[in-house]
Parts: C-alpha cells; sequence; structure tokens
C-alpha cells in the first residue's frame, strides 16, 4: 500500500496539470433567445470554446428587459446574447454595457451594430413582422387575407386577431413603435394611436410572447396572429394551415444582438463569446432562422420569406425606441392592458 501512495499522488497531479480537473468558466448569459435554438448555439459554441460553461436566464425581451433594469445596482449578467437592440440601447444609455469590438466587427453591416467605436453591442440578426392568416378558420368565416395593416380593423376580424403585449414581447414593442414612427404618436393623439384603438376593437387577446400569437393562429384559435418571421417559417413548415402576410405599410423589426455587461468578472470569457457570435459561423446558425443576419450574403433564402423582406423594413429609430419606451408603454397599458393574457 505503501508503494501505490506516491504512484496514485503522481497520476492525480499530472491529470491536474493536463486540465483533466481544470474547472469551466461559467458565463452567466441573459437571452430571450427562443428556446428551440439555445441549445444548437450553446453546443456550436463549445466546440470551440470547451472550457465555457454558459448559463442560461431566458425570459421574453421585455421581462428580461425590466430584470437587468432593477438589477442594475446589483448586476446578475455577464453577457447579454439574443435581446432586442432597441433594449440594449436603453442599457447603454443607463451606463450598463461594456463596449467591445468582436475580431468580426468589420463584417457585420454599419445598420446592424452601435455606431460608437468600440461597440456597445452588435446584431447577429433581424427579426420582422409577420402576420400568420390561417386560411382555413378564414374560408369558414368568409374573410378575405389581409394585405395591409389598417385591414386588421375591419369589422369581419372582429375578436379574431391577437398579438404581443409590448411590455414583455420585444416583437410586441416593435410592432407598437413601428406604427407610431409610421403614422405618428404626438404623445398619445397621434395616427399611431389611432390605429392601435380601432385594431384594439378586433383584438381577442394579447399575449405575453412573441411566438404565441402565430402559434395560436396555425392551431386555429384564431384567424389572425401578429407575431414575428421565424414563428411564422417554422410553423408553415411543419405543415399549419397559415400563409405568411407581410402588410405593404411596411414592417416593424428589430435585431437581435450581443452586448457584454459592463463589470462583469469574467470580461475574457464574454470576449471569446462575442468573438464566436459575430463570427461567420454564428451567422450561418443564425441564418437557419432568420432571413436577414447581420453580416450580409449569409443567410439562405428561407421558404415563404419575400425576396425584397429586407426592402420592406421601415427605418427604425432604436434610439426614440429607447429614449420613448417607458411612456409609450405606460400608454399602451393604460388603453389596452385589459385584454391581455393572465400572467
Amino acid at each position: 500500500m505503501k508503494f501505490w501512495k506516491p504512484v496514485l499522488a503522481g497520476a492525480l497531479g499530472l491529470l491536474c496539470a493536463t486540465g483533466a480537473f481544470a474547472q469551466k468558466t461559467q458565463l452567466t448569459v441573459y437571452t430571450a433567445l427562443e428556446t428551440d435554438q439555445l441549445k444548437a448555439y450553446q453546443e456550436a459554441f463549445n466546440k470551440v470554446n470547451p472550457d465555457i460553461e454558459i448559463k442560461w436566464v431566458r425570459d421574453s425581451t421585455g421581462v428580461i428587459t425590466a430584470k437587468l433594469l432593477a438589477e442594475k445596482a446589483n448586476p446578475q449578467a455577464d453577457v447579454i446574447w439574443g435581446v432586442a437592440a432597441s433594449s440594449l440601447a436603453l442599457f447603454d444609455a443607463n451606463g450598463m454595457l461594456q463596449p467591445y469590438a468582436p475580431l468580426n466587427l468589420d463584417a457585420i453591416m454599419p445598420q446592424y451594430r452601435d455606431k460608437k467605436n468600440p461597440p456597445a453591442w452588435f446584431g447577429m440578426d433581424v427579426f420582422g413582422a409577420v402576420v400568420c392568416f390561417n386560411t382555413v378558420e378564414a374560408k369558414k368565416r368568409n374573410i378575405a387575407i389581409p394585405t395591409s395593416w389598417k385591414d386588421l380593423t375591419k369589422p369581419e376580424f372582429k375578436g379574431q386577431v391577437v398579438m404581443p403585449n409590448p411590455a414583455s414581447s420585444g416583437t410586441g414593442y416593435f410592432d407598437v413603435a413601428a406604427w407610431l414612427q409610421l403614422w405618428g404618436d404626438d404623445n398619445g393623439k397621434g395616427g399611431g394611436w389611432k390605429y392601435m384603438d380601432a385594431l384594439h376593437e378586433n383584438i381577442g387577446q394579447y399575449t405575453h410572447s412573441g411566438s404565441k400569437p402565430c402559434n395560436m393562429a396555425a392551431s386555429g384559435e384564431y384567424v389572425a396572429g401578429i407575431s414575428f418571421e421565424y414563428r411564422g417559417y417554422t410553423n408553415k413548415a411543419k405543415g399549419a394551415p397559415i400563409e405568411l402576410v407581410f402588410p405593404k405599410e411596411g414592417l416593424g423589426w428589430d435585431l437581435e444582438g450581443y452586448a457584454i455587461y459592463k463589470g462583469t468578472k469574467k470580461l475574457d470569457a464574454a470576449k471569446k463569446l462575442a468573438d464566436w457570435a459575430s463570427s461567420k459561423d454564428a451567422m450561418l446558425l443564425y441564418g437557419k432562422n432568420f432571413a436577414i443576419t447581420a453580416q450580409p450574403g449569409v443567410a439562405p433564402k428561407l421558404p415563404g420569406i419575400p425576396d425584397d423582406y429586407e426592402a420592406r423594413l421601415i427605418k427604425m429609430d432604436f434610439t426614440t425606441s429607447a429614449v420613448n419606451r417607458e411612456r409609450t408603454l405606460t400608454e399602451w397599458s393604460k388603453r389596452y392592458d385589459a385584454k391581455s393574457e393572465k400572467k
């Protein structure tokens, strides 16, 4: 037994020296990524960075945004990945982000990243508005397929439209922000609010998820679900009896983006994740889900998404969206929250 003790000790020392017992760095990543995307992104990252473990904290955009703002004095996150650029702009305005230029920054289109150098955040992919329209249920009710946002205010859509609550959903918020930028805000008196007043008459429910309205339309619970193109594309690909409608007035949109939380004690690991999240390999993965990636020419064409999809996106002012967020949500809740689903 005395002979084996030094042998065992030496073997243990060798294993430690070769990193067999080396601890992984754990990054706490706050995200609004769809749950069916998390595994693929994490596995691809870990192939090149096996020593970094991701601990996900996931919720819808509005909830994650509110959580990060509430934790400002006592930060819990190391990284924010897959959260709307309008929220990242808000965090930046509150001094919560650590600027960093990832290795692949030059490949990212200027309109899809923070303008500062180094940037506080950079984009991954665009998620834009779509109406998921159930053709089977519409035929039963003799409802024609809409071509515009204003078609959804017609009497035949009474109780048959569902959309996300902008306070809890990034998709819901960019819809509201887009309508206000298209038709006017004027502190609650503009054309954007008049449109939402008319739409509210036909709303069956406001959900707390951007995906749910399309899922509800796909299952036949409602005729029309205001959602975003990823969920419309995936539901249609599964055989749901829906058509994807891209209203002619223009589409609201936002970016999923990446940012490092200021003050993280794991900055090196956060930078490694940033380098990968901005890489072509990552963009190829994003392109499996979204029609537009922050690096051009990477995403393959998705069935059902029009060739001129990018040209249909309106000019969104993320700074305006960030600055006006609290006032907009207060006004929206006062007018429409009675139809929101229970949390």
